[in-house]
């Protein structure tokens, strides 16, 4: 297979209580591709959970750091540096409390916002990595967001999260090409249907 010229990053953590949870849903989004893109079977390197894949001609990593969320960055750090890719060549897919459920947000750069995954990715590699964010809604109160995010989706929930996840795959190349835009009104105009 090809080098490899981009790493997409599910966040979660790891282990079976946590499989269903909000904070979870960057490995959900990754387990996913690797299922809709055929990747190869998951194999443990670099403090990860590491399968490569081909989006057309583009051979990409999918990588689920096993570190539990705060120590996310020294796995990404890792496969970065191994393969000595950018950090522009970093998407991380991450739950988002300040984005309504389903709505899809991606930008370079920027802030953590609290997030404990970005802030360990920010300190291993710096802040030019891209950020795909989903939304997975708010609690309302500031002190319930702990419970809200390592809480499991309710069963309303994959009315928005099936096809948020299924659409996903369809839309990434654009993201991959560069063309943000483009791939945020595909996901919108799927999801809105």
């Amino acid at each position: 297979m090809a080098q490899p010229t981009k790493i997409i990053v599910g966040l979660g953590n790891p282990g079976a209580d946590y499989s269903f949870n909000r904070h979870n849903v960057g490995f959900m989004a990754v387990d996913t591709l690797a299922h809709t893109f055929g990747a190869t079977a998951w194999q443990k390197k670099y403090k990860g959970q590491l399968a490569t894949a081909s989006l057309g001609t583009r051979s990409v990593l999918l990588l689920k750091p096993q570190t539990y969320m705060n120590l996310s960055g020294e796995s990404v750090g890792e496969v970065m540096r191994y393969y000595k890719l950018e950090p522009a060549d970093v998407i991380v897919i991450h739950d988002d409390i300040d984005l309504e459920s389903a709505q899809v947000k991606v930008k370079q750069g920027g802030g953590h916002g609290g997030h404990n995954g970005l802030k360990s990715i920010d300190a291993h590699i710096g802040k030019d990595y891209w950020r795909l964010r989903l939304g997975v809604g708010h609690p309302g109160q500031r002190d319930d967001v702990t419970n809200h995010v390592l809480g499991n989706f309710a069963k309303a929930d994959k009315a928005w999260l099936e096809p948020l996840l299924t659409t996903l795959p369809d839309h990434l190349p654009l993201l991959l090409d560069g063309d943000q835009a483009r791939f945020i009104e595909k996901m919108k105009t799927a999801l809105a249907q």
